[in-house]
């Protein structure tokens, strides 16, 4: 299984890294870490999240949950696309 990001999911990323590395650069960089490593673990265990069940295919579509933060994510054909993740504390619509 390949794994696969939206720009959404990307820029997320990008942001959350900068915004905890302003106050705490070894945070930053566990959280970034801690992230990649849950989403790597979907390689192997794909359907290891929670499924949506509000989605179209909610056999396809998850949630992993990687301490604070959430992953949702489509298993496909071959790949896992990560959809867009957000911290527990925001709220799922305003993102």
């Amino acid at each position: 299984m390949n794994l696969r990001f939206t720009r959404e999911a990307i820029d997320y990323l990008i942001r959350l890294r900068k915004f905890i590395e302003k106050n705490n650069p070894i945070a930053a960089e566990r959280t970034a870490n801690d992230l990649l490593l849950g989403m790597e673990k979907l390689k192997v265990f794909p359907e290891i999240g929670l499924k949506v069940e509000r989605a179209f295919k909610p056999h396809r579509i998850r949630d992993l949950f990687v301490g604070k933060y959430t992953i949702r994510y489509l298993i496909g054909e071959g790949e896992i696309v990560i959809l867009r993740l957000w911290h527990g504390k925001e709220i799922e619509g305003d993102l």
